[in-house]
């Protein structure tokens, strides 16, 4: 069972002093919303504009927080992260795709990012985004039921079809596949998908996962009817529970639109509904395959306490936990060094294609970076630890 994560040794061991004054640099500014915004607002118009800044945003946001723009340079971070023992989620991180072709593209990137480290066995996962192969108005009336012309439903057994081939690639690399959680008027067509891709490739472990954000009043029964759903049809459940992203547009909608809010009252209920999670996923870990994501101390050692107390291996392969690359490597070495299994997610791309993923992720994260001081105070330590070091 892990106590603390105060062990600023083992977290940072392999940052150099340089790049650990980077980090500071930036979880300063992550702590001062204004320049968060500014920064946020900077990014997109170079985005938009083709601005000729891509040296200072490769050498500063980008190398902290993505593996590379291609799999060779990722490769260097996958064996940097393995030699401490930390595995890797690997996602080809290009958004904002909008045509049945782009989606083609989307879908072959991401057969190519398997089939690019099937070999190498410290990448775990990877991971689909199915807006990013499907269109999300499609997804939106699936998720709504509402009736599909010949056309839409060509398109939506495309996206079905996408799904499929790289769930097909995944289980030839023998890698598996976490599809991200996305907004609630699109995630039930996302339910469904997911569901019956683990129909069909979970028969003999997991392969396919589902995202339960826990941020949402229903999840956790969503989970347990998942659940018994797989109990009863043969196949085993695959669950990254996460508390969430999404939280402001959530509600902005539900307002809008006069409905009750799918977002629970407070952080409390959040936290209670994930701790629950991961309860759940432990008492039935031979059926369930769980990759926690979390950047909560709390949570973490709650997992811990749970292996011990149903004396399961630290090493279980059914149980990962996960954080960004970039972020919470107090947990994520400290974990790795006492033998749990721990995935760092890695997103890659070419550095104008993965802005658009990076403003996505600062303002899904917000929660995350409004607890940079955390961040702050344990790379202050370790500068203080080596400067006293000598």
């Amino acid at each position: 069972m892990v106590e603390n994560f105060n062990n600023t040794k083992v977290a940072f061991d392999s940052k150099t002093e340089n790049e650990l004054r980077k980090a500071l640099f930036l979880f300063k500014l992550a702590g001062n919303k204004t320049l968060v915004k500014i920064g946020t607002t900077i990014l997109d118009m170079a985005s938009s504009f083709n601005l000729p800044i891509k040296g200072i945003i490769k050498s500063t946001i980008f190398n902290h927080f993505c593996g590379g723009e291609n799999i060779k340079e990722c490769k260097i971070v996958i064996e940097k992260l393995g030699k401490r023992n930390v595995k890797t989620i690997l996602q080809y991180a290009t958004e904002g795709k909008e045509t049945q072709t782009q989606f083609d593209d989307a879908a072959k990137k991401s057969i190519e990012t398997i089939e690019a480290v099937t070999n190498i066995d410290d990448v775990k996962f990877s991971v689909v985004k199915i807006s990013g192969i499907a269109s999300h108005d499609i997804l939106e009336k699936v998720t709504h039921q509402q009736t599909l012309n010949e056309t839409e439903q060509a398109q939506y057994q495309r996206a079905v079809n996408r799904l499929n081939t790289i769930c097909e690639a995944a289980i030839k690399a023998n890698i598996a596949l976490l599809v991200d959680a996305e907004e609630t008027w699109i995630q039930a067509c996302i339910d469904d998908m997911v569901m019956d891709a683990m129909r069909k490739y979970n028969k003999e472990k997991t392969i396919v996962y589902n995202t339960y954000q826990l941020y949402r009043t229903d999840r956790l029964a969503y989970l347990k009817s998942s659940f018994e759903t797989a109990k009863t049809e043969g196949f085993f459940l695959g669950c990254k529970p996460v508390r969430g992203a999404y939280m402001e547009m959530e509600r902005e909608r539900a307002n809008k639109f006069g409905y009750i809010s799918p977002i629970q009252k407070n952080k409390e209920a959040t936290d209670n509904d994930y701790n629950a999670a991961l309860a759940f996923c432990i008492e039935n870990i031979d059926k369930i395959g769980l990759c926690a994501g979390t950047h909560n101390e709390e949570s973490s050692i709650y997992l811990s306490e749970l292996i011990d107390l149903h004396k399961l291996n630290k090493a279980n392969p059914n149980i990962y936990i996960s954080q960004l690359y970039g972020m919470s490597d107090h947990i994520s070495f400290n974990l790795a060094a006492e033998g749990y299994n721990v995935a760092k997610f890695l997103p890659y791309g070419p550095v104008h294609e993965v802005i658009p993923y990076l403003i996505r992720r600062s303002e899904e994260n917000k929660s995350i970076l409004d607890d940079s001081n955390r961040e702050l105070v344990m790379i202050l330590k370790e500068l203080d630890r080596r400067k006293a070091k000598g």
